[in-house]
């Protein structure tokens, strides 16, 4: 078995995805126009990855994509976050410092708190109030913000100088069309999520599973028959009977777990069917009001918990632990490394183990959501006046050399490698603060890309079984691309409000609060009066260039 730990690729998956609105019951949050949404033309991309060559920099030095990326030196300034992990100083890290001695630089690095980044680093960026070479963008500039503002340099005008980069784009179409801006350059360089492997699922409490001898529900009402009988019976066995909690889910997971029984994509939103045609599905007047139903019978049942709309992960995690809860949703990496393991009677194996199940299916089969796999973006200040040497050192960091650091560290410290090719951590690669501060997956301040591999080592056996598994059921979410200018005024003047209105009526219509016989049809109204139309038009516009752009007919 291996041990079981909070690797940083994975604690910076939860990180990002949470903070960043993945989560959100409205399918991305209150925050201004979330999504990306949007092609353009990317012939100007196409051009210059095509007629891409490797060419002498101004000091007449060649560089191929290998270290070291100047012969000349020099120090490249970066404007990027702290670890999140408080007993980590990532500028020091030893893995983000061997890339730079690698590349022939010297690192000056400007951190700020991971948790306040967003909030300060954006008016630095938009200031211009920064004299950083390469700038880690707060969010991913859905609006285009800063590119319309001039700021960061269009890297494709610089693609000889960046054949890693280049060649990642060739053999990434979707991911190339959504980082093209809607004047056809590119200009940053992303990290990149797991994005179908780890993904938010059920999962079930397997000795209570035992205990009521009966299988994990592939059901809507297979699932009410089992929560009754956790309900009813002292599953724990502390001869009280009436301590059981049936199922702890926090309120942003609702929509992941039973949205898709009901033929909805709540965790994204808009969605689209096979005909290319985009709703809103927190206003499908059928399938949601159904959704909503059946949540609120949830809830008169006592199967919901009553302050459910309160409920954080700590308080999830200190249920599981005193063995009072059967029932979890989140994202997978919780299900060995956060739940399992506070579990009393936890062996290690899957038998007494929260072990991660198929989707629940209703009228319509389940599936579960992914993740768009962009995640931190990395661009070079247009002030720079070393453009070339900041250009080459993002290329270099977002080699496959040094990916490979990124997720696994260094061979013979950090990992094994054995005569057949596979890797395992070593014991001090298995300690989870040891390798924090050895710099894995430094997101914060390097374009690095998660690896499915790197985690299966991390987490249990049988954990990375079960995600092998579960990969068929996974979906893609709505996808990530830029708007237009147009287009994101319109989303930023009414989806806000949009957004709050259903989170609001959501949580009364579960609760009671609001009659969903008499009031969900006001409701409809509501959103239509909130200009819902024109956002969907919006959206429609966006996925059918999104269509076009992969060359897919609706």
């Amino acid at each position: 078995m291996k041990k079981r730990i909070l690797a940083a690729l994975v604690a910076t998956s939860m990180a990002v995805t949470l903070l960043g609105g993945c989560g959100n019951s409205a399918g991305g949050g209150a925050q201004k126009e979330p999504e990306k949404a949007g092609l353009a033309n990317t012939d100007i991309v196409d051009s210059a990855i095509e007629n891409a060559t490797t060419v002498e920099d101004s000091a007449g030095y060649v560089y191929t994509g290998e270290a070291p990326i100047t012969q000349d030196g020099g120090t490249l300034k970066i404007l990027a976050e702290k670890s999140n992990y408080t007993n980590v100083d990532i500028s020091k890290a030893p893995i983000v410092l061997k890339v730079f001695e690698e590349a022939g630089v010297e690192p000056d690095m400007h951190l700020i708190d991971y948790d306040k980044y967003e909030e300060e680093a954006t008016p630095l960026i938009s200031s211009g109030d920064t004299d950083a070479d390469i700038i880690k963008i707060p969010g991913s500039d859905p609006n285009q913000v800063y590119i319309k503002s001039g700021l960061f340099v269009p890297l494709d005008e610089y693609f000889d100088y960046m054949p890693n980069f280049t060649k990642w784009l060739s053999l990434n179409s979707v991911e190339k069309a959504e980082l093209t801006a809607e004047d056809g350059h590119i200009y940053y360089v992303p990290g990149t999520n797991l994005a179908d492997d780890y993904q938010p699922c059920l999962m079930y409490n397997q000795v209570w599973l035992d205990k009521a001898g009966m299988e994990a529900p592939d059901t809507l009402d297979e699932l009410v028959e089992l929560l009754k009988y956790f309900r009813d019976n002292d599953m724990n066995d502390n001869g009280d009977a009436s301590d059981e909690i049936p199922m702890s889910i926090m309120a942003e997971f609702l929509p992941y777990m039973f949205g898709p029984a009901f033929g909805l994509d709540l965790a994204s939103g808009f969605q689209a069917d096979d005909k290319g045609n985009v709703t809103y599905a927190y206003a499908d007047s059928e399938n949601y009001r159904a959704y909503l139903e059946f949540l609120n019978g949830l809830y008169k049942e006592g199967l919901l918990e009553k302050d459910y709309a309160g409920l954080d992960r700590d308080m999830v995690i200190d249920r599981i632990s005193k063995d009072l809860t059967g029932v979890a949703f989140d994202y997978s990496w919780a299900m060995s490394m956060m739940y399992s393991n506070v579990l009393p009677y936890y062996d290690g194996t899957a038998k007494k183990a929260f072990v991660g199940v198929a989707p629940l299916s209703g009228e319509h089969e389940g599936f579960y959501v992914g993740r768009n796999s962009l995640a931190g973006m990395f661009g070079v200040s247009s002030k720079s006046s070393q453009i070339e040497l900041a250009v080459k050192f993002l290329d270099y960091a977002l080699s496959d050399h040094c990916q490979d650091y990124y997720q696994w560290g260094f061979e013979g410290e950090s990992y094994t490698e054995a005569a057949d090719g596979t890797r395992e951590y070593t014991e001090k690669g298995k300690d989870n603060d040891w390798l924090q501060q050895l710099g894995i997956n430094p997101a914060f301040v390097l374009p690095a890309a998660q690896s499915v591999e790197a985690t299966d080592i991390l987490v249990a056996d049988w954990h990375a079984q079960i995600n092998r598994d579960l990969r068929k059921y996974i979906r893609n979410p709505w996808p990530e691309i830029y708007a237009t200018s147009e287009e994101s005024d319109t989303a930023n003047l009414y989806m806000e409000d949009i957004q709050n209105k259903v989170n609001e009526d959501a949580e009364a219509f579960i609760t009671g609060k609001k009659d969903i016989e008499k009031e969900f049809d006001s409701y409809l109204t509501e959103l239509e009066d909130l200009h819902l139309e024109e956002v969907t038009e919006v959206r429609q516009a966006q996925y059918n260039r999104y269509l076009k752009a992969l060359e897919v007919s609706p």
